[in-house]
């Protein structure tokens, strides 16, 4: 079970390292799904299930971002206080957006770090997911 657990979550971290918004919502989501999955059924079914759901919901927020979306979520990792939200409405589109910055940390290359919350509403249907940052060593955001 755990040999498969542990799979799923290379391969996501894998798929999360790929260029495109959509494949980066994909990792993050099959990983959260798989822990997810776990959490819940505690058996290899359940992880499946929930990584191939949290992938599907993933890859389809991911898609729906665009580049002033994104702008939008880096300002917040930026400058949002811990457990305060920064709302917006995407005027291309009408998806609506809430960014919610859980935690910063600093991870094991010392780089600063913050976890995040974000809500995104499509076409009426809120998806959540966490996502996490870190400064780059230029000192801009990169999503995890």
């Amino acid at each position: 079970m755990w040999k498969n657990f542990i799979f799923l979550l290379i391969l996501a971290v894998f798929i999360s390292s790929c260029a495109t918004k959509g494949q980066t919502g994909l990792g993050t989501g099959a990983a959260a799904g798989a822990i997810a999955g776990q959490a819940i059924g505690r058996n290899t079914g359940a992880t499946l299930i929930g990584a191939v759901i949290g992938a599907f919901l993933g890859y389809t927020v991911g898609n729906e971002m665009d580049k002033a979306d994104q702008a939008k979520i880096t300002a917040a990792y930026e400058s949002v206080p811990d457990g305060r939200t920064s709302q917006w409405v995407n005027p291309n589109n009408g998806n609506q957006f809430a960014v919610t910055p859980q935690y910063t940390y600093k991870n094991n290359y010392n780089q600063d770090c913050r976890e995040a919350e974000v809500l995104v509403t499509i076409d009426g249907r809120p998806e959540k997911m966490l996502q996490k940052a870190c400064r780059d060593e230029y000192g801009n955001w990169r999503a995890q």
